[in-house]
């Protein structure tokens, strides 16, 4: 699925208007000139633009440090450092004496360029690890050598996980580690072209890394893969279960099962991590159903599908089914068949739904998605962990509703609750993972890092509210985000106002205004100023403030405080 170098290169002669531009600084201690090329050519075809500000190599150092330099005036959205392993080598060979602590010594000077960053700029780091150079000084035994190269190597790539990305918010790794691991280092790098032009990434490697890269920013600007569709015959196990039989299908240790086996292994973690799962297969419901709930070797169960659509219909309208009970965009998923003709099906009705052609050999599978790299996330929260359930109940509430007469009386009778509350170092990693990912109801789409956050928690300038929602049928957990910031003395600005789309239509938005209304009241303030900024998922909100009694002025939308009359809900504080 991968575009060659030349590929994208063409492709920068589109002109798309629309879509978002980002500016990034480009810092690196080798040529770099293709990898901007790259770069830019893979975002334009996952749906923004790049700006970016190229520096010429070896100039890391000076950039960052200089107050003053063109890197400070440029004011990026986000900062790529990319120092090459052949670099480090070299730097390592000029420290003789001090090569036990080459490791140490060098996290420390990448800790100070990242908060020099940090205390200058709001750019968020994306710095590369070191792809693997073994100079063989002591072969297999260089790791237990603590002055050899390989040792100090691999310490490195450790501590920038250990002890700046977790440690560091806004600091991200680009794994070219592990891309070097799947695609091997003579793929990756040619010893000529690097002679010869400084280069260290191969052609081949370019939109590989540049696909990595974009992944990250992707993430954080809230646009990655939420959910995973599966097929199941020959897909999710090997043979038909309504032909075959449930005793027949391939699944466990022996032969292919295996294969399917370790495959529903990586769904099932794909699972834990969040993602959402659902089914969509050709099939009677309860044969279809059977395996999940019968066979001794199913590593995934019928509790791990969020939606499970078995019939007989064409498979793009089953999608557009499971899209609708989700409330998620057809380009957050990802449909997984090993049929050519049902993926094409889904390609040419569905073009927003990103369709990987499988291999023909089921034991291929993993490999090739491993390669695909098509789950990338900024964050992670326990949270993610119970999502399948919330949108379980979520399809059982839907159900519900159609036997109640009146929406009312289904409102009454869910018994809501919320924990209405600031922000704190609890809720921290929530509200930051949904100012990412939210992207529908989300009235500016202002992405926060947990950094941020804490910023804005600490800011005497800022309100911060956030609200769980609970009913009868179970706990949604943290669904609302709102930041208001103090504009005058009169003035209350909503900078940020976000709900998830699984609790929409009932009275969430009502409960949430009522809410902001009296913190504008508690801190002596007569208006409420609401903005609406419009992009490309955020449609459903356009007449937000307008349904909510807010009045248009200057392009955007007040409520007078005194004359607010709170609005009847069903949703009580906890």
């Amino acid at each position: 699925m991968y575009k060659t170098f030349s590929e994208l290169k063409k492709g920068l002669r589109r002109d798309i208007p629309h879509l978002k531009k980002i500016k990034v600084a480009l810092l690196g201690d080798t040529a770099t000139q293709f990898l901007n090329i790259a770069m830019k050519g893979t975002a334009m075809n996952e749906g923004f633009v790049l700006e970016i500000f190229e520096a010429d190599f070896g100039q890391i150092s000076r950039q960052i440090l200089d107050p003053t330099s063109e890197y400070y005036e440029f004011n990026a959205d986000y900062t790529i450092i990319f120092e090459s392993s052949h670099k480090l080598l070299s730097q390592y060979y000029k420290s003789y004496d001090t090569q036990i602590a080459f490791a140490d010594t060098k996290i420390s000077y990448i800790e100070d360029l990242y908060h020099t960053i940090q205390n200058r700029t709001k750019s968020r780091v994306i710095y590369c690890n070191f792809p693997a150079i073994n100079n063989q000084i002591f072969g297999n035994f260089s790791n237990k050598v603590e002055s050899s190269f390989v040792f100090q190597l691999n310490k490195l790539n450790y501590l920038l996980s250990a002890e700046l990305a977790i440690k560091n918010d806004n600091f991200f790794i680009a794994d070219l580690l592990s891309i070097q691991n799947k695609w091997g280092r003579n793929f990756m790098f040619s010893p000529n072209i690097y002679v010869n032009t400084e280069m260290v990434l191969s052609l081949d490697a370019l939109p590989i890394v540049a696909h990595h890269i974009n992944g990250i920013i992707s993430s954080l600007e809230g646009k990655f893969k939420k959910c995973l569709i599966l097929d199941l015959d020959n897909t999710t196990w090997g043979g038909i279960i309504g032909d075959d039989g449930l005793e027949k299908i391939q699944i466990g240790s022996l032969g292919i099962g295996k294969a399917f086996t370790e495959f529903q292994h990586w769904i099932k973690a794909l699972q834990r991590r969040g993602v959402i799962l659902a089914v969509c297969s050709k099939n009677d419901e309860d044969k279809a159903k059977e395996p999940f709930e019968k066979h001794p070797d199913m590593v995934l169960k019928l509790n791990d599908i969020a939606v499970f659509v078995a019939n007989w219909d064409n498979k793009a309208d089953n999608i557009r089914k499971i899209q609708s009970i989700l409330n998620i965009g057809l380009d957050s998923m990802v449909f997984l068949d090993d049929n050519p003709f049902e993926r094409n099906i889904v390609r040419e009705n569905l073009p927003e739904v990103c369709v990987p052609e499988l291999p023909e050999d089921p034991a291929e599978y993993l490999e090739y998605l491993y390669g695909l790299n098509l789950f990338e996330t900024s964050s992670f929260s326990e949270n993610d962990a119970e999502r399948t359930k919330q949108y379980q109940v979520e399809a059982q509430r839907a159900v519900d509703l159609d036997s109640f007469t009146n929406v009312e009386d289904f409102l009454k009778s869910m018994n809501m609750v919320s924990d209405v509350k600031p922000f704190d170092s609890f809720s921290k990693p929530r509200v930051s993972q949904l100012t990412q990912r939210s992207n529908q109801f989300n009235l500016r789409t202002v992405r926060y890092t947990e950094q941020d956050i804490d910023s804005l928690i600490n800011s005497e300038e800022h309100h911060t509210i956030s609200f769980t929602l609970e009913d009868k049928y179970g706990d949604n957990g943290l669904i609302c985000v709102i930041v208001l910031e103090k504009k005058d003395t009169e003035t209350l600005f909503i900078d940020t106002w976000l709900m998830s789309c699984r609790v929409l239509k009932r009275g969430m938005e009502d409960f949430t205004l009522n809410t902001i209304v009296e913190t504008a009241k508690k801190h002596g303030f007569k208006n409420v100023l609401g903005e609406y900024l419009p992009t490309s998922k955020n449609q459903m909100v356009k007449d937000h403030y307008e349904r909510l009694g807010f009045t248009e002025h200057n392009g955007k939308w007040i409520l007078n405080v005194d004359s607010y009359q709170p609005k009847q809900v069903y949703i009580n504080n906890k």
